[in-house]
Formats: structure tokens, sequence, C-alpha cells
């Protein structure tokens, strides 16, 4: 019996071992993150397909270079044409599609919206490990912290800040503005206010909460729209003077990639002018 084990153990040890699965060689990606992040990480001509998001300036920071992809609009049977070996998707869009191309036999791997730095890291290593580009996530991943740790070398006052965005909802804890507010040393009201996630914040608690800067987003609809109307209240006005006011584009923080740091950047500059701004009307 003993020799037969030996005789067993030398065949595993001398089998080959199973060769890695080859990185894909033809990806589709039909969510804007998603897009962002196999832009940053795919060799040359590996990514073929990215969402028609992923050219809007609005939310899409690397809108200039999605030119030189073809853009999708996340159907499934325009994907099934293009014959992919990996589709890349987002959590809770195109779900019609997503559970058709499964089913048709592609493979569709999922992301999950970051919602702290922690979230980013983890999605970059494994967009890095579905491609086969782990060194080129590495890099990425050194590139976020080196950015964060130099950040927090010049954080300021421990100043309070409110998001507010149209029809009057703000960001707390579990999302990524949230974290963007953390990683600049500042305090989010929402967070003392118990608010977690996306929720709305009345105008009038917004006023009794006095928060040192209000951080909006760029987005303009052009016309007069009832979903802005809170813009326009005098008590607004009152609360978001142009000294406390930031704007943030949004494309900086829809999706987590290393290009969130410019958040974090932005508002630690806007914190940094606001306490110079204060010290100032003391003299």
């Amino acid at each position: 019996m003993a020799k037969l084990a030996a005789a067993g153990l030398a065949c595993l040890v001398t089998m080959p071992l199973a060769a890695a699965d080859p990185a894909p060689r033809r990806v589709v990606s039909m969510n804007v993150c998603t897009d962002q992040l196999a832009m940053l990480v795919a060799g040359e001509g590996q990514l073929h397909s990215v969402s028609f998001l992923a050219a809007d300036p609005g939310m899409s920071v690397l809108a200039s270079q999605a030119d030189a992809y073809t853009p999708n609009h996340g159907r499934a049977e325009e994907v099934f044409l293009m014959q992919p070996d990996l589709v890349l998707a987002g959590m809770y869009t195109a779900q019609p599609a997503v559970t058709m191309l499964r089913r048709l036999g592609f493979r569709v791997e999922q992301f999950a919206p970051e919602s702290s730095f922690e979230g980013i890291r983890e999605n970059i290593v494994r967009m890095g490990r579905l491609l086969g580009r782990e060194r080129r996530a590495a890099d990425l991943v050194a590139e976020l912290d080196a950015g964060l740790a130099a950040l927090k070398e010049r954080e300021g006052p421990p100043l309070t800040v409110a998001v507010y965005s149209s029809n009057s909802y703000t960001s707390g804890p579990g999302s990524l503005s949230h974290a963007v507010i953390e990683a600049a040393g500042l305090t989010n009201i929402a967070d003392r206010l118990g608010i977690k996630g996306v929720q709305r914040l009345p105008l009038e608690e917004l006023v009794l909460q006095q928060p040192d800067l209000v951080v909006m987003g760029e987005q303009d609809y052009g016309l007069p729209a009832l979903a802005q109307q809170n813009f326009n209240h005098p008590a607004f006005s009152a609360v978001a003077t142009p000294d406390r006011m930031v704007r943030i584009p949004d494309r900086y923080w829809i999706c987590g990639a290393p290009f969130t740091l410019e958040a974090v950047r932005m508002l630690s500059e806007a914190a940094r002018k606001w306490t110079q701004h204060e010290a100032g009307l003391r003299r």
C-alpha cells in the first residue's frame, strides 16, 4: 500500500502544471466604469469596444481616448456580433443583455461600483487579473497609493463639507463621494447626520448645519429644471456663497480609478483657500 501511495505521489509531482488561462484577445466593455478601467489596464489591441458613454466628457475622464474603440450601446445582439472572448459589465446595468450573453456562452464579468479607495484598488487588481495585465494593474495601484499619501501630508484644518446635488441629494458613508471627502481630511456633515449612501438632505437641514464648504457637480440641464430648483432658493445662496462653493466635475467620482485623486486634490485645494480666506478675515 505504501509503495502504491509513493508511486501515486511521484506521478502527481511529475505531471505538468496546467497552463494558466490565456489572456483574452478581444474584450468588450458595456459600462462606463469598466470602460475606463479596461482602457487604463488593457494591452494594445486587446480592448475592442467600449460603451458609447465612454466618449461623454461629462461622465468619462478618458473621453478623448474613446474614439480608438468601437462604441456599443449595451445590447446583446451587437456584442454577439463582435464575438468577444470576454465581456465586462457593471453590476446593475444592462442586466437583460448580460443574462442573454451568458446564455449564449459568452464569458461576462461584472464589476460592483466603487464606494471606497479599497474598492478602487480591488477592481483595478481584478481587471489586471482578468486581462492578464497584473503588472500594469499593480503600477496603477501604486500610483493611486502614492497620490493619496502625498495628499495626506497636505491635510489642513478639519473643515466640514456638504455634497449637494439636484433634487437635494447628498452622499454619506458608503459612497465614493464620502471616501473622497475623508481622503481630503475633511468631515462630511452627512456622516454627522447619520445619512448612509445617497439620500435627500432637506434645505432646512443644510442651512442649520452651516458647512464650511458646499460641493456641487457641473451638471447643467441648460433650461430651467424642477430638479435644480433647490439651487435657486435664497437660503441655499446664503449657505453656498461663492467662497464656500466647490465645483467638482462628476466624471471624477462617478467611477473609481486613479483619476479619482483629482477630486481629492480639488477638494483639498478648496479647503486650503477657504482656510486662508478665514484667516484673512480675522486679521
